[in-house]
């Protein structure tokens, strides 16, 4: 566990605001989050990110997803509605 993990609550929130089916998957959504949440507070390269995250293509493929659709701008939204 890092210290840039997610809790369960804030997950819960993000799943929620975000509408995060629970499909089946090789590694679970907040595994992928985690992970891109650590690169972005330590700086760290893509190729460089610890092995217990999913392999960094994964991860890269997510952050680039989720940044095309804009999902980090509505949960930053959402965020900004519940405060």
């Amino acid at each position: 566990m890092y210290p840039t993990d997610l809790t369960q609550t804030q997950w819960q929130f993000i799943k929620k605001a975000l509408y995060f089916d629970d499909r089946k998957r090789k590694y679970d959504l907040i595994v992928i989050w985690n992970a891109i949440s650590y690169l972005v507070k330590t700086g760290c390269q893509w190729q460089r990110l610890p092995h217990d995250f999913p392999k960094w293509q994964l991860v890269y493929y997510y952050y680039s997803k989720w940044s095309n659709l804009e999902i980090f701008d509505l949960l930053l939204s959402k965020l900004r509605e519940k405060v």
